[in-house]
């Protein structure tokens, strides 16, 4: 705290950090910076660049992608449009898997109107959020990594790395779905025959299929992994051609549907009264065939029946007393099926999938035969059927993450984005109707084409043929996967170069052209995960709370930043609204929960995991992020709330300035005060930890700064949670007092000074120290605040020991509003004093009643809900001690000597050179009077200068400039002027004869002061000599400031023969109340 700082050379200014002009770069242009026409700022162009040299950097810079490009060719310049940019990159990656595989199944089994309200709410929050990102896309060049880099630049490094994560896994999850579904085109519909694995008979499970999938599944994997790692070169060259196989797909099935109402395709299904038949089991639908002129059993009737001739005794009785009926699959757009399929039928596992408007004699049939109809493999909900369709609305992200390819990104990615969501919308919608009045609900409700002889089942409505359907969907899927796996381990390389968690620095390395090598085998190993899983319906729902959890975010950070009305929030698209954000935020989350809650709660967990990660461990990062300014926000509101008035006695807890010491090396003098007040504190409530730097503002700048960061390093350790200030004044007092005053913040002030003890002052000659102690301790006073002086601070434990045992002791000796009895419960909280116990003494004088006095503490302190032992300490009334004369004796002898001690040898010779200039002069002025008064006069001055200068020493030790005479002196003796100083100077020797006179006799409230402390001390040794710690109320400091050293000496006796004091004074107030 009394840390001196020493002028650097030259000006005290700092230059400042500038991120357009480097050093070389400012010396190469120093003759620019003379300009006539600047020549008011020459002294300033070193640090701060000329408006030409700004715009000139600004105009070249280029926007550098995090991680590799995609891109291996040397790029002239950005030049993609909207259409090549944005929106057929959004086509390709919103139109997957699900629209082939599983719309038709979803619309069979929720109905056409529950189908059209999954895909509303889907599309709608999917357009919110393209709003959202058109903003925050607009405010500012957004570099590869989209998603992510929008969310940790709005939303800051926890809150990016978290949801960044997220969206890696969405993406990675997202190319196990394609992959599994390409790998479901290709074993159920393209060549069925390559499957490794089969049933054992058509009873068994699909545990076979899965098992094929895995394999394939994985093959797959390993082939698409080479393919990235070889080049991205080539998955952007075959993007377009997997869009043409998606963009076809979907025109072969608006056409057939056309066709449809003229000329419905044929693919009849066949039915046992009201139940669907798997019709790749048999040849004819009928229960017999005509062969040449017999009629013999069919295929079907062998399926059910034991026995090859037509008796009725071995076959199934459902199959017995139902009719075999054949219907077209496809009636076609005017046949108006959509009124039998406007409602949904949802089934459980292994329910048979039956036609409600078929006659059915229901009877119980087989379980042998259940293998020959079609069943449901899952049990299904609205709830399972919104987390299956949602990854077909992703991929709104595309336009974003080629931002640096784009020629206008702010003009193109807003419109492409929201175009390509109109368009995909559309196509679902007009999808959902159109299949729901072409198609079967039977056949709908077949997932796997069973009952059309394994033929997809959209693939039955296209035209001119199945096989385009099967054949686009395919590569479609398969350029799909490649897109995810290029993407995937790009976004990764971004977190990581980030450096915000630690442990995926090793993924930011790559091959030497970027390449992120060690990104994409981490990819391809979690990818192999969800290969694993093996069933499309299961990983779907996994990437939805994923890219919802992104999406969310993205809503966030968009209406925080709107809310905040951040000066740098200024985006070009202006059709957003904090409303919309917060709307779209909401459905996102109702989507999660909606979808599968244990996902969301899941996927909601480790995101958190990963935010509480980046907090501890990650890097700092300050990124003018969103959440910074929401906190500034929120405690501002709070700070206002908390002006109201001061806290109520019940919220009153002792908020911190602790008063450092720093040595020569701008070190922490005594580390376990902070050490005491984090045990005190627990984490809770303000803590301010402050010091004083004396010297010039001007010329202690980096000092104050290296102090700051000292302290800061400190607080770290000590784990104590709070903040710093540092100032800077030339009297440590004077900065120790404009501490007190100006720390805090509105409500947000400390209530309590935690001071170290001036150890040393004894032996000291400098009395600098005990006096800004004395004056602290009234400064406190004046500003009603409590005060905590640690005594032997040194012997106060770490936070690493622990006290098994032993009594913390109060010495309750003057009411302080309760101080002493809330202190030791806020220690105990902490695990070091946590098994010490408490025991409150109290002292009785003769008149007291100490017997009710003990019993009035009890009761007080059961009301008060603390455990603590009595104890009544009765003092009598005894005569001053022989020991209490000399100790009084002893402390005013050792004043009086160090008061002349304290004269330097530098000041005697100061005060014999003042003696011969007072001569000298008198010598020049005083003429008339040589004769008569030449002694008088010289010693008049001389005695006059010696007072001043010991008024100098003595009233304000921290001012070193002692009165010196100026080289000319002009004044004039008269005989008037010296008689008064005759007259003043016997007055003066008058006064110190008789202040002489009452040292002689002792000063009488002196030695009543010492009587108390010395027996008080006796009795507190006596017992509290094996405490833990000892509390005692501060005695507080004389009115009259020329007994200072004297209390000085009053606190030490008090408390010697004491390892641990805390001298408590309290500020005024009531602290504890024993209300509820």
């Amino acid at each position: 705290m009394r840390f001196k700082c020493h002028p650097p050379a030259g000006h005290g200014n700092h230059k400042e950090d500038s991120p357009f002009l480097s050093s070389s770069d400012s010396a190469s242009k120093r003759n620019d910076y003379y300009d006539k026409n600047l020549a008011l700022f020459e002294e300033e162009l070193d640090i701060r660049p000329k408006v030409s040299s700004l715009l000139s950097r600004l105009v070249s810079y280029t926007n550098v992608t995090q991680g590799a490009k995609e891109h291996e060719e040397a790029e002239s310049s950005p030049n993609m449009g909207t259409l090549m940019g944005v929106y057929l990159p959004c086509l390709q990656n919103i139109f997957g898997v699900i629209l082939f595989l599983r719309l038709t199944w979803i619309v069979g089994t929720a109905g056409v109107v529950q189908s059209f309200l999954i895909v509303l709410m889907c599309c709608s929050c999917t357009m919110l959020t393209a709003i959202s990102m058109s903003a925050i896309a607009t405010n500012g060049v957004v570099p590869a990594g989209g998603a992510y880099f929008m969310i940790s630049r709005s939303l800051g490094p926890e809150f990016g790395g978290a949801v960044g994560l997220c969206f890696y896994l969405g993406t990675t999850f997202a190319a196990a779905m394609y992959i599994l579904g390409a790998i479901e085109i290709f074993l159920k519909y393209l060549i069925p025959q390559a499957a490794i694995f089969h049933p054992a008979d058509i009873h068994a499970g699909s545990g076979a299929m899965l098992n094929n999938m895995r394999v394939y599944g994985t093959i797959c994997l390993s082939l698409m992994a080479v393919v990235v790692f070889v080049g991205v070169k080539y998955v952007n060259k075959f993007a377009s051609l997997f869009l043409a196989c998606v963009i076809i797909s979907i025109v072969s099935i608006y056409v057939g549907a056309i066709k449809s109402i003229f000329h419905p395709p044929e693919f009849p299904i066949c039915m046992l009264g009201n139940r669907t038949l798997a019709r790749d089991l048999f040849d004819v639908c009928g229960k017999t065939v005509v062969v040449g002129n017999d009629t013999v059993p069919s295929q079907l009737w062998k399926n059910f029946c034991s026995s090859e001739n037509s008796s009725s005794a071995h076959c199934d009785e459902y199959f017995l007393q139902n009719n075999v009926t054949e219907i077209q699959g496809i009636p076609g757009l005017a046949s108006g099926i959509i009124k039998e399929n406007m409602w949904g039928d949802y089934m459980e596992k292994g329910q048979i999938l039956e036609k409600a408007s078929l006659s059915s004699v229901d009877v119980h049939g087989s379980m042998e035969t259940f293998g020959f109809y079609v069943s449901a493999d899952i049990a299904t909900s609205f709830t399972l059927l919104v987390g299956i369709f949602f990854p077909s609305a992703t991929g709104i992200m595309a336009g974003s993450n080629r931002s640096g390819d784009l020629r206008d990104a702010q003009k193109s990615i807003p419109i492409g984005t929201i175009l390509a969501i109109t368009t995909t919308s559309l196509v679902y919608f007009s999808s959902v109707v159109l299949f729901g009045a072409c198609i079967e609900g039977a056949v709908l409700r077949d997932k796997f084409g069973d009952a059309v002889s394994k033929n997809l089942v959209v693939g039955t409505l296209s035209w001119p043929s199945p096989w385009v359907i099967v054949i686009g969907s395919f590569f479609s899927t398969v350029g799909a996967g490649l897109q995810s796996l290029t993407g995937a381990p790009r976004l990764l390389q971004a977190i990581a170069k980030d450096n915000i968690i630690p442990f995926l620095r090793v993924f930011g390395h790559g091959k030497a052209n970027g390449e992120p090598t060690w990104a994409l085998l981490l990819t391809g190993l979690i990818a192999e995960l969800g290969i694993l899983i093996a069933s499309l319906d299961m990983v779907a729902p996994i990437l939805s709370m994923f890219f919802l959890m992104c999406y969310l975010f993205v809503n966030l950070a968009c209406a925080v930043q709107t809310l905040l009305r951040t000066p740098n929030w200024r985006p070009r698209f202006r059709y957003y609204h904090w409303a919309l954000s917060f709307l779209g935020m909401s459905m996102c989350l109702a989507l999660m929960f909606i979808s599968s809650w244990y996902y969301a709660i899941v996927a909601m967990g480790i995101a958190g995991m990963i935010y509480k990660y980046i907090e501890y461990q990650g890097a700092e990062k300050e990124w003018g992020d969103g959440i910074r300014g929401l906190s500034l926000s929120a405690a501002r509101y709070a700070l206002l709330r908390l002006e109201a008035g001061p806290p109520h006695t019940k919220n009153w807890r002792p908020q911190l300035l602790v008063l450092l010491k720093l040595d020569e090396d701008l070190h922490v003098k005594y580390p376990r005060m902070l050490t005491f007040a984090s045990q005190l504190k627990a984490g809770k409530g303000l803590t301010i930890v402050g010091s004083v730097i004396q010297g010039n503002f001007l010329e202690c700048y980096g000092e104050t700064q290296a102090s700051e960061q000292a302290i800061k390093n400190m607080m770290e350790i000590e784990r104590v949670k709070g903040f710093c200030q540092v100032v800077v004044a030339s009297k440590v007092r004077e900065g120790i007092a404009h501490l007190i005053q100006s720390c805090g913040l509105g409500g947000m002030k400390h209530n309590t000074v935690v001071m170290g003890w001036p150890y040393g002052w004894r032996q000291s000659e400098d009395p600098r120290a005990w006096k800004t102690f004395i004056n602290t301790v009234r400064c406190t006073t004046a500003a009603h605040l409590a005060l905590m002086v640690p005594k032997n601070v040194s012997f106060y434990p770490s936070n690493h020991e622990r006290f098994t045992d032993g009594y913390i002791d109060v010495w309750w000796i003057v009411h302080d509003g309760g101080m002493l009895m809330l202190l030791p419960f806020l220690l105990k909280q902490h695990k070091v004093w946590r098994k010490c116990k408490m025991r409150i003494f109290t002292v009785a004088q003769m008149d007291d009643n100490s017997i009710q006095m003990k019993k009035d503490l009890a009761t007080f302190l059961y009301q008060l809900r603390l455990e603590a032992e009595v104890e009544v300490v009765e003092m009598h009334n005894s005569d001053i001690s022989a020991y209490t004369y000399e100790r009084t004796l002893m402390m005013e002898q050792r004043s009086q000597m160090l008061k002349q001690i304290r004269l330097s040898s530098a000041e005697r010779d100061r005060e014999v050179q003042q003696y011969s200039l007072v001569k000298c002069l008198f010598c020049t002025y005083t003429v008339a009077y040589q004769q008569q008064n030449n002694t008088e006069i010289i010693k008049i001055l001389y005695d006059n200068d010696k007072q001043y200068t010991l008024k100098c020493l003595y009233s304000d030790e921290e001012e070193e400039t002692i009165r010196v005479l100026p080289e000319k002196n002009q004044m004039t003796w008269t005989s008037e002027k010296i008689e008064a100083e005759r007259r003043n100077r016997s007055k003066q020797e008058q006064e110190l004869e008789c202040h002489h006179c009452t040292l002689s006799t002792h000063d009488q409230s002196n030695v009543r002061r010492m009587h108390t402390a010395v027996k008080l001390n006796e009795v507190i040794v006596n017992r509290s000599h094996d405490a833990r710690l000892v509390l005692l109320n501060m005695p507080g400091p004389p009115r009259n400031p020329e007994g200072d050293e004297n209390y000085m000496e009053f606190l030490e006796v008090l408390t010697e023969g004491l390892e641990r004091v805390l001298l408590v004074r309290g500020g005024g107030r009531e602290v504890i109340t024993i209300y509820s």
